[in-house]
């Protein structure tokens, strides 16, 4: 059939013989308007823009109604995709549509789509139902449309839902993806379970932005699969009333890199590409003088067992948490995680039993006030991305709501293996003095006996400095009170400081043992023993150790 239904208006024979033709069908009121390839919807949640400029006739974000010059039935675009027409000769059948009302519901469930689909700055009266279909690739660039109900669609292509205003949401539940998914730049607004976008289960070839995204509600990814990396650069989350969760993917599969980080607000100048992508004017300014818009979530962030191929990028971003709240990186695995926040998260950072290979980091993003929990967090090496002092390093680790003794030997582990034996001993002393604070009272003076005395054993230096200190004392005490020989005949010569120095060193023979003290003198002597014994094997112990390490 190469003739249009006579029961179709005039707009909608112009569509046929487009789409039999593979051209665009522009029905815009001023085609030569640039601006309208710019246009953004609403903030998720907002009826208007914050400035409520319309952008002019041709926004479909704007309440200005569209006569029926520009109008398209739901049915005349399904009967094209569906059952349309023979191309015409030396062409391909295409539908690409611009600037269109579409009325009815657009009910393509089920179906098999062969043509290359893209509309552009079109207004939806309802929603559009593409569930179980199959497709080649599907571009909605800059368009309103209510719902999107698409779970289980399969492309061959890529799936395109950029600068779109979807108010009640989008469903992509177990759907299979060819190549990319774009949903740059998109507002998406709640269903009546609070989730914006429902795409548990899916599966992308390639990448998945969704850069600058602003969406009220959850955006769920459980046990996504994504081929390529999966970025949310400047975007903006936001968990609505009903559901704690702004961004809920726990067990999602990245087969590069995930991007929780912020975007150049320059990359975004002047951008019109049929992507929504951020590839505008260049930046002029130097680097440090570029503006950013952060990645920024109010609600639950959930990563857990989550696998990151390449990288895990968390930098020049705001996590704005409520008490009881935390972002889980529990259980991820990945070669590198960078944590580079300019603001600490509000609530918990969660790495219970993560896998990592570099940590990078840096001091101020991370909370305070025992906001950490680290319970079998593993990483193989630190690479903090500006100066993090030792100190600072171990108020990381005390960050945590309860005493792990294994966060401890895990940073002196990567110490070690940096060669900063010394800050690993550093390390494993603040170890045992937060430990001490777990300990009943008898415990806890034990233990300040040991800190003050050897550091634990970890400053065998001050073991060496209470033995000549005990020395010292002893020589004084038997400098005064001289003790009288055991065989007067057979007494050697005295002397008080080699007679002490025997007592600290009990295993050197220094010629002073035929000496009798008196009972004050025995229990000095004692003392000077059990002194030696203790500081001498801990020096020793502490000397062996360095020796061995280096």
């Amino acid at each position: 059939m190469d003739q249009a239904p006579d029961d179709w208006t005039d707009t909608e024979r112009g569509l046929w013989e487009a789409f039999r033709h593979g051209d665009v069908y522009d029905l815009r009121a001023d085609r030569s308007d640039p601006r309208t390839d710019l246009v953004r919807p609403a903030p998720a949640g907002q009826a208007v823009r914050p400035d409520d400029e319309s952008r002019g006739p041709d926004d479909p974000f704007d309440s200005t109604p569209w006569g029926p010059e520009r109008t398209v039935r739901a049915e005349v675009i399904a009967r094209l995709l569906l059952h349309g027409p023979a191309p015409a000769p030396g062409k391909v059948t295409s539908l690409k549509l611009t600037g269109a009302r579409i009325t009815g519901r657009l009910d393509l469930a089920g179906g098999r789509i062969d043509g290359y689909v893209e509309l552009r700055l079109c207004r939806f009266d309802h929603k559009l139902l593409l569930s179980e279909a199959s497709a080649a690739t599907l571009r909605l660039v800059s368009c309103a449309l209510p719902r999107l109900e698409a779970s289980r669609i399969a492309t061959e292509g890529d799936l395109h839902l950029a600068r779109c205003g979807i108010p009640a949401g989008v469903r992509l539940t177990d759907a299979r993806i060819g190549t990319d998914l774009l949903l740059n730049q998109s507002a998406i607004g709640p269903d009546s379970f609070g989730r914006s976008l429902s795409a548990d289960g899916i599966g992308v070839n390639q990448d998945c932005e969704a850069e600058r995204l602003d969406v009220l509600g959850e955006v769920g990814l459980r046990s996504a699969r994504i081929g390529g990396r999966l970025s949310l650069r400047g975007a903006t989350l936001r968990a609505s009333p009903v559901n704690p969760n702004a961004l809920n993917a726990p067990r999602i599969t990245i087969g590069h890199t995930l991007y929780l980080s912020g975007s150049a607000d320059a990359d975004w100048t002047g951008s019109r590409t049929v992507y929504g992508s951020g590839y505008g004017e260049p930046a002029t300014a130097a680097y440090e003088d570029v503006t950013h818009t952060p990645f920024r979530s109010w609600g639950r962030v959930r990563l857990s067992d989550g696998r990151f191929d390449n990288a895990c990028l968390i930098t020049a971003a705001e996590f704005h948490l409520g008490p009881d709240q935390e972002l889980s990186l529990n259980r991820i695995q990945t070669p590198e995680l960078r944590f580079t926040c300019r603001t600490p998260p509000t609530g918990t950072v969660s790495l219970n039993r993560a896998r990592i290979g570099n940590l990078v980091d840096s001091p101020d993003a991370w909370p305070t006030d025992r906001h950490i929990s680290l319970t079998g967090f593993s990483y193989e090496s630190l690479r903090p991305a500006e100066p993090f002092p030792l100190e600072r390093r171990v108020e990381w680790l005390e960050s945590g709501a309860e005493f792990r003794p294994e966060a401890y030997e895990q940073l002196a582990a990567a110490l070690r293996r940096d060669g900063a034996d010394e800050d690993a001993r550093t390390v494993l002393l603040a170890k045992q003095r937060r430990r001490r604070a777990t300990l009943p009272l008898p415990g806890r003076l034990w233990g300040h006996l040991q800190d003050a005395a050897v550091g634990y054993g970890y400053r065998p230096g001050r073991a060496a400095t209470w033995l000549v200190l005990a020395w010292a004392l002893g020589t004084i005490y038997f400098q005064e009170h001289p003790p009288k020989p055991i065989k007067p005949d057979e007494a050697v010569a005295w002397n008080p400081a080699l007679y002490a120095a025997g007592k600290v060193l009990p295993l050197i023979d220094l010629g002073q043992a035929g000496w009798n003290p008196d009972r004050p003198g025995q229990w000095v002597a004692t003392a000077l023993v059990l002194t030696g014994w203790v500081l001498a094997t801990t020096a020793v112990a502490g000397v062996t150790r360095l020796l061995q390490r280096g």
